[in-house]
């Protein structure tokens, strides 16, 4: 069994992974869950789950969270530096980052750096730091597997492929800035 992490739990991508892992019991071993400030969800993942640590961003949630969960086993945490230090640590197979913005940074150094393949649904971590981050995969022989939607498909698609295999990838824009435009609108988008 695979021990995993779910960075952001109460988000939309924690809870889809977390409903995908109780569809298959047994493969995985969920030893940590992180969130920013939903203590009330937190608490029943916890209860669903059994993990050995929760860790919440924000301390005042921490606090309620750790009084409501007294009588589990799990050892509740707070801040960044807390997740940091878990992670670092080691002992994680997989590292589910679902974090939003920049707080995920730190945490999927950390987590690379300690061996843990990474399943990646933040962008923004290779928008910052893409470079750093898939040199440290690399030099770790650590797996990084992307979760968003499209980056998802693409990867899928070029399994079992050489890069010189794909001439050009096209992603639709299905979302984000582009969303609702027109073909017109879109007509002048480059990739600046």
């Amino acid at each position: 069994m695979r021990s995993l992490a779910v960075l952001g739990s109460t988000g939309s991508i924690g809870t889809q992974t977390l409903r995908v892992l109780r569809r298959n019991p047994g493969q995985y071993n969920v030893q940590l869950l992180v969130a920013n400030s939903n203590w009330r969800l937190m608490e029943e993942q916890i209860r669903l789950f059994s993990p050995r640590w929760a860790v919440m961003a924000d301390e005042k949630a921490a606090c309620e969270l750790k009084a409501r969960v007294a009588d589990t086993k799990v050892e509740v945490l707070a801040g960044e530096k807390a997740l940091v230090d878990l992670l670092a640590a080691g002992g994680f197979d997989i590292v589910v980052a679902g974090m939003v913005g920049h707080a995920g940074l730190l945490p999927v150094i950390a987590a690379i750096q300690a061996g843990a393949d990474i399943a990646l649904a933040n962008k923004e971590v290779l928008v910052m730091a893409g470079h750093l981050v898939t040199e440290l995969c690399r030099k770790k022989g650590v797996m990084l597997l992307p979760l968003d939607s499209e980056h998802s498909a693409i990867f899928q698609c070029l399994q079992g492929h050489s890069n010189k295999d794909a001439k050009r990838l096209i992603l639709t824009a299905s979302g984000g800035p582009f969303l609702g435009k027109s073909l017109a609108q879109l007509a002048n988008v480059t990739p600046a």
